[in-house]
């Protein structure tokens, strides 16, 4: 029953700042409707345009939503960390960029205490033991 909407054109508002992050995140004809009219879109359009990564029904909202936090909450919280720095960091920039970002950050993120555990839990067919550093 989620729906997704820019509703300021309806009250005189345009949405100039949602149209930022919604711009980047669903197809600009996409964006351009929602913004100039101001109807909502369903979860379903929502996922299917790229704007949510999953639909649940909400009756499982709360267990799929702690399933997830679950999951990430079993990486490295550095690594975490400077995944999203750097992920953010490449989509401001073009390909040939975004790539050299990239290729750099998995050069450092080899170097990081966690990053080495990471890799000998996988060949030693363990769990890691993160230390929660770089």
């Amino acid at each position: 029953t989620a729906r997704f909407a820019t509703p300021g054109v309806k009250v005189g508002l345009f949405c100039s700042t949602p149209g930022v992050a919604l711009g980047r995140s669903v197809p600009k004809k996409i964006a351009m409707k929602m913004l100039l009219t101001g109807e909502p879109i369903s979860a379903e359009e929502a996922y299917l345009h790229g704007l949510v990564s999953e639909v649940v029904p909400e009756a499982d909202l709360e267990k799929e939503t702690l399933a997830l936090a679950r999951t990430i909450s079993e990486s490295s919280k550095a690594v975490l960390s400077f995944g999203k720095t750097i992920f953010n960091q490449q989509t401001k920039l073009d390909w040939n960029e975004a790539y050299d970002v990239a290729g750099k950050a998995m050069v450092e993120n080899l170097r990081f205490i966690d990053g080495q555990e990471g890799i000998e839990a996988f060949v030693e067919k363990r769990k890691p033991k993160w230390k929660q550093t770089i």
